[in-house]
């Protein structure tokens, strides 16, 4: 291999440098959400300028006074987001002529994912606030002794405690946790709906469908709303279904899921296998089967199918980044369409079809192997 050039050289090391700060992009966001910015732009629905928008953060509050240093540390806040697209900004002069230049902020199509105003169930504020807490970061400073020990990462960041137990037993990362899922889940499961073509011709025909894993029921919920004569189960685990709501046409069912799973015609898995093993998985996969009528059911699966030499895949990094998480909190990963077809025939369901939606995640049916009917699919 030939010696780098001096611009290539130059442009790795700026190259580096990027990745190496790369972590202000996250916490300049989160910052931007915890002082309330996109809801404050989106509520007065208009640019507004660094005073307006630090009035706005300060409301009810005696601490601020417009003093030099808030607007500079502000302004230099909004200056990396503006760069990367996060927020506009303009410079706008008065007719005046004599006072000077302001510069006013405004949403972009980005910035619009992170408002959180009305009571907004579509905003991806409570994923970024989640993933950016030390119960989630932690665990990365881990990453190479994973690799040198093997282990789950998040529990040598824990003091041994899996995932679910810190969930269980930690209150605000419960609340955190579940306010992310629902809200991430909202926005995944609108798109699993919406196509009425692609809905209909998976919900056809159902009249039951358990959610495996369900959390809190919303997903279920929003499967019964949209299909009223689906019987819905919400089945995940006790400490989960005690903070369950009451949803309208959903049964809460609580267990493990490793070692039984309630009869439905389908089984519905959002995000569940993922966090698992190939081994565990097939133990899941197996649960399910018996689970299913032989002939007729299926499972509905909604997760990531990795593309990882697709260039034209606009989720693609955020899918290798979302198979590192799963390998620090659960020693999981996800999973090429390859990888799904060998998980499945495992787990006793060698016929499959997926269903590529405009989501990080894809819908996968898969059916048991009784069911005669070829529904094998390339990946589209």
């Amino acid at each position: 291999m030939d010696e780098a050039t001096h611009d290539e050289l130059l442009q790795g090391e700026a190259h580096i440098w990027k990745h190496i700060f790369s972590f202000a992009n996250s916490m300049a966001l989160k910052c931007a959400v915890e002082l309330g910015i996109p809801d404050i732009l989106h509520s007065h629905n208009r640019p507004l300028s660094l005073p307006e928008i630090a009035s706005n953060i300060f409301t009810n509050s005696s601490s601020y006074n417009s003093s030099p240093h808030t607007l500079n540390n502000l302004s230099r806040i909004m200056r990396l987001l503006v760069h990367n697209q996060i927020f506009t900004s303009t410079i706008s002069h008065d007719s005046d002529g004599i006072s000077p230049p302001v510069t006013l902020y405004a949403l972009t199509a980005a910035s619009r994912w992170l408002v959180r105003s009305g009571q907004n169930e579509l905003s991806l504020s409570p994923l970024l606030l989640l993933e950016n807490t030390p119960w989630m970061l932690n665990p990365w400073q881990n990453l190479s002794t994973c690799v040198k020990e093997g282990g789950c990462t998040f529990q040598k960041a824990h003091n041994g405690r899996a995932f679910y137990d810190v969930v269980g037993k930690e209150p605000e990362f419960m609340r955190v946790f579940y306010d992310a899922m629902k809200h991430t889940g909202n926005i995944t499961m609108k798109k699993v709906l919406s196509s009425s073509r692609v809905s209909n011709a998976i919900w056809e025909g159902l009249e039951s469908v358990v959610d495996v894993g369900g959390g809190t029921g919303s997903a279920i919920a929003e499967i019964v709303k949209t299909y009223p004569r689906i019987k819905g189960i919400n089945f995940d685990l006790p400490q989960v279904i005690e903070i369950a709501p009451e949803h309208a046409g959903v049964t809460h069912v609580a267990g493990d899921m490793f070692d039984a799973i309630p009869s439905a015609q389908a089984l519905f898995l959002k995000w569940i296998l993922h966090n698992w093993d190939d081994e565990n998985c097939v133990k899941i996969l197996k649960n399910c089967g018996k689970a299913l009528p032989e002939k007729t059911g299926k499972l509905i699966i909604v997760d990531l199918v990795l593309k990882p030499d697709d260039d034209d895949d606009i989720f693609g990094s955020t899918g290798m980044a979302f198979d590192l998480q799963m390998l620090v909190n659960f020693q999981g990963l996800e999973r090429t369409e390859v990888e799904w077809k060998n998980l499945l025939e495992k787990g006793g369901f060698p016929r499959y079809k997926i269903t590529k939606i405009p989501d990080l995640f894809s819908i996968i049916e898969a059916f048991p192997s009784k069911l005669t009917l070829n529904l094998s699919m390339p990946f589209k």
